[in-house]
């Protein structure tokens, strides 16, 4: 009899050693999948605070609240049931969907250095309702949570093809813990930036001198930090928009374009002590310019050619 319990006994720490290491592996998982997103993360913070700008301080964060929940479910009731189903059933779509949103991350990161040099931003029309001065929450969020789909999409869709290689249970719970983890880390992070503000409007109001430098400085401070985001967002999301295309072809057949950043990266990885950074480095930036490329054609064939149309037409 307790010969039987002890074994049973092993049986059951043998079990919970294997549930913990499941976890263990998930976890592990999820994390190298959402590395891999990090350029639409960075994005997605970036864009977000955008849409409460103007509102009262008092409905900020009950609106990020509203555009995280719309976020969540996006990933979770739309978004991951297709890909897995597409995963299952039709894992060759995968790689050319992927492409797709490659091809939409350069042009978004293309578009926002077209904008900044040339001056040209979105008409009146299609600016922010905060922006216009018509606080309509509703509207907000709505566009928000629009935009934020496809910036979701693509992120389940990267994280995805990090794991593709897992079962289909493990791939489910992988991304439902990439979705919860990346939700709650962009929108934890635009809550605070939103409110920077508001704290450092506070603290300068302090008699404490070091209290009041703290809140200028907070003050100050989030103009910058918004633009070192966008500009980061850009960066990142030319760098990892080019290296979906470039992974992308490569996978289709499509060896050439590769094999050259291979050879460059082998052309700098024996360096000594920074072989790896270089190696890195070189990758990187050779995606970064097959990201600006695609997207640049890609603005001038949404911006410039149907300028030029119409002109012709006049």
């Amino acid at each position: 009899m307790s010969g039987g319990l002890a074994a049973l006994l092993d049986d059951v720490a043998a079990m919970a050693k294997l549930a913990a290491a499941s976890v263990d592996d998930v976890g592990v998982a999820a994390g190298r999948a959402g590395v891999k997103a990090a350029g639409v993360v960075v994005d997605d913070a970036a864009v977000t605070p955008r849409y409460v700008h103007g509102f009262a301080a008092d409905r900020e964060l009950p609106m990020i609240k509203r555009i995280a929940m719309g976020s969540l479910r996006n990933k979770l009731l739309i978004i991951l049931p297709v890909i897995l189903v597409l995963s299952q059933f039709l894992p060759w779509v995968l790689t050319p969907v992927l492409m797709i949103g490659g091809t939409y991350l350069c042009f978004e990161g293309a578009e926002k250095l077209y904008e900044k040099i040339t001056g040209h931003h979105a008409a009146p029309g299609e600016q922010p309702a905060a922006v216009q001065g018509a606080e309509q929450e509703q509207v907000m969020v709505k566009g928000a949570i629009r935009t934020d789909f496809i910036l979701s999409a693509e992120i389940m869709v990267i994280s995805l093809n990090e794991v593709a290689d897992e079962g289909l249970l493990s791939r489910a719970v992988i991304l439902v813990v990439v979705a919860i983890g990346i939700t709650l880390l962009v929108y934890g992070v635009v809550g605070l930036i939103v409110k920077m503000d508001d704290v450092g409007l506070h603290l300068s109001e302090r008699d404490s001198g070091t209290a009041r430098r703290v809140g200028l400085l907070l003050v100050r401070g989030m103009p910058r930090l918004l633009a070192v985001l966008s500009t980061v967002g850009v960066a990142a999301m030319l760098w990892v928009g080019g290296h979906i295309l470039l992974v992308g072809t490569d996978e289709l057949g499509w060896h050439g374009p590769y094999a050259l950043v291979h050879a460059a990266e082998e052309a700098v990885a024996g360096v000594a002590g920074v072989g790896g950074v270089l190696a890195w480095l070189a990758n990187t930036l050779a995606s970064a310019v097959i990201g600006l490329a695609v997207g640049a054609l890609v603005v001038a064939v949404l911006h410039l050619v149907p300028r030029r149309g119409g002109t012709r037409q006049h």
